[in-house]
């Protein structure tokens, strides 16, 4: 279906699911059920009804030239300068379908959701884009299983079409006696966040009840027709967009919104205690992943990411093991992980934006120790043919060991091989590269010592992935 779009929302913190979801590598680029991430999911279930060319993820420019690079690198993206919330995003993708006179259809959907009966999803999928096809503006409700507050809720009637039925009103996540309240009246369901429109459709409703996003958006289109790319006249226009969401902004306005009931096995994974629920669990429902002994637990979730984690008679909990972080919570009380990560911030540490292992276009680096006293101990990985910047740091010098591979190393004017077993020595202020010419992963381990250690301590002169 050549004029069938999907539209891959990416940009979330993903916060909720921390210490495994970090700032810099969110849920979204994460797999919680075997090898595939919840992106690369959702992309994998549309592909019967939307080709791969057909899919422009919307994300940041830092996980796009950060961890989730080779994530990226086989579709179309857009990236937002700055988080603003859904209706920027879809609007934003929208007039980027637009640009060249093409109105297609969009599918929008989040890219950490969990849909476990695809064969309904398709289904309900295909009867969305034929009604987007005259113009109105399709929405997945949820049937919903339980009063939880967790959710926005929609009030549908059925209509003149079986399939699709007709929105009274929407209301944002109340409170549980009003949750209960909803699940025993019935005709009500949860907001999935999943949508299917014509892009002029929605840029029409934009335009009308969003005026100022829509500004910006016609600001971004007349730019990138005198010479900038759509992607540079993003960056020079969007810090000026509102915040605000498509449901609050647009949907709860228009007149034109129709919701299709879905029962697809949902879970949009947005506490510890969803991830417990969709997981594979023993007889005593406890869901363990790594290695975990559990002694007479019963309905919990342990999570060991590096070190053995044993637990003896527990119940009713999440335990999630990192190697920088362990998080211990109620499976009630999940939701308040998103409190932890505020004071982690409020306080400047760091454990909420990288991992110790850190992806990069160019392979990893992980680090083993860090000294306030003015040195840290890094393990580097660089892919066969893959090379770093061209950099210089001022506050910080660098010892370099080869482990395994072989180096090229530019020092300053010269450029050296270093095989197993050696090592060099950069300066400070020089400007060195490291670089794997060979066939074989590289690894080094490299000693910084300096004043100042931090990650932004670089200066780039030369770069092969466009940072």
């Amino acid at each position: 279906m050549s004029d069938v779009y999907a539209v891959i929302l990416a940009g979330g913190s993903g916060s909720r699911l921390w210490p495994l979801s970090r700032q810099h590598l969110p849920k979204q680029f994460l797999s919680l059920e075997g090898d595939t991430s919840l992106l690369q999911t959702t992309i994998n279930r549309l592909i019967p009804l939307v080709s791969a060319s057909n899919v422009l993820i919307v994300t940041q420019e830092s996980h796009a030239k950060g961890e989730a690079y080779h994530a990226l690198l086989p579709y179309q993206t857009l990236f937002e300068p700055i988080a603003c919330n859904t209706a920027p995003a879809i609007a934003l993708a929208a007039a980027y379908l637009m640009k060249e006179g093409a109105d297609p259809i969009m599918v929008v959907l989040p890219a950490d959701h969990i849909i476990k009966d695809e064969t309904h999803f398709h289904v309900h999928l295909q009867t969305a884009i034929e009604t987007a096809k005259n113009g109105k503006l399709i929405t997945f409700g949820i049937r919903p299983t339980r009063p939880d507050i967790g959710f926005g809720y929609i009030k549908a009637q059925r209509g003149n079409s079986p399939d699709t039925y007709e929105v009274e009103r929407f209301t944002e996540k109340p409170d549980n006696a009003t949750a209960e309240h909803f699940l025993r009246e019935g005709n009500y369901y949860w907001n999935s966040g999943m949508f299917v429109w014509r892009a002029s459709a929605i840029l029409t409703e934009i335009q009308q009840h969003l005026p100022a996003v829509y500004q910006v958006i016609q600001n971004i289109v007349a730019a990138s027709k005198t010479g900038l790319s759509f992607q540079q006249a993003v960056e020079k226009h969007f810090a000026a967009m509102p915040s605000i969401s498509i449901d609050y902004g647009v949907l709860e306005k228009s007149n034109r919104v129709a919701l299709i009931p879905c029962d697809i096995g949902w879970n949009d994974v947005g506490s510890w205690h969803a991830v417990h629920e969709i997981a594979v669990k023993d007889e005593s429902n406890n869901a363990l992943q790594g290695n975990v002994i559990a002694l007479g637990c019963q309905n919990t979730l342990i999570r060991a990411k590096k070190r053995l984690v044993a637990a003896i008679g527990l119940e009713n909990l999440c335990i999630i093991e990192t190697a920088d972080a362990v998080l211990i919570s109620k499976n009630d009380q999940t939701q308040r992980v998103r409190e932890v990560v505020d004071i982690l911030q409020q306080q400047g540490a760091t454990e909420h934006i990288n991992h110790t292992k850190v992806n990069r276009p160019w392979g990893s680096y992980t680090v083993l120790e860090e000294d306030p006293e003015g040195f840290k101990l890094k393990r580097i990985e660089v892919a066969p043919g893959a090379r770093l910047s061209l950099q210089s740091h001022a506050h910080r010098s660098e010892h370099w060991v080869v482990v395994s591979g072989t180096a090229t190393v530019t020092n300053g004017e010269d450029i050296i091989t270093v095989h197993k077993n050696q090592s060099t020595y950069i300066p400070i202020g020089a400007k060195h590269r490291l670089e794997n010419r060979g066939s074989e992963p590289l690894h080094i381990v490299e000693i910084q010592v300096g004043e100042y250690l931090g990650e932004d301590d670089i200066q780039r002169f030369e770069d092969n992935y466009g940072r």
